[in-house]
């Protein structure tokens, strides 16, 4: 059986990197979203024709970037959203809502601090909490 994991959320290191290099030996295809952000701030003026307004150059992109989106998240079997330290991550959070409404299993990655922020996202995972992906296995 393969497993279909769509990997959510912050494009700023190399989590997807690092978590498909520990799948390598099991039956798994990863799909994500599109992690250049310049192409994805893009896709709608290069594919659609440029905009005066900073909004329609957005909104072009947006709903762009939401039809990949919808469709990876309906073919997956199991969502990953990583929210970063650093920035606030509005997509993730409405990836791991659309998963959890599409009824998918879903794992949510924060650090420790988010906790509180997150406790509503976490209630709808299968797998959640405070993880750090260098640390390697937990040792409780």
């Amino acid at each position: 059986m393969t497993l279909n994991v769509y990997l959510a959320g912050e494009i700023h290191s190399d989590w997807r990197e690092t978590i498909i290099a520990g799948c390598a030996d099991l039956n798994i295809t990863f799909t994500a979203p599109i992690t250049d952000h310049e192409a994805s701030d893009d896709c709608g003026v290069t594919i659609m024709g440029a905009e005066a307004s900073n909004f329609w150059h957005d909104h072009k992109s947006a709903k762009l970037n939401a039809i990949r989106t919808r469709l990876a998240i309906s073919n997956a079997d199991i969502a990953v959203v990583r929210f970063g330290e650093k920035y606030k991550q509005w997509n993730a959070a409405f990836d791991a809502d659309k998963a959890a409404a599409l009824g998918k299993s879903l794992i949510v990655m924060h650090q420790a601090d988010h906790q509180h922020a997150l406790k509503e996202i976490e209630a709808a995972a299968l797998g959640s909490g405070p993880i750090n992906l260098l640390a390697g296995p937990s040792t409780h």
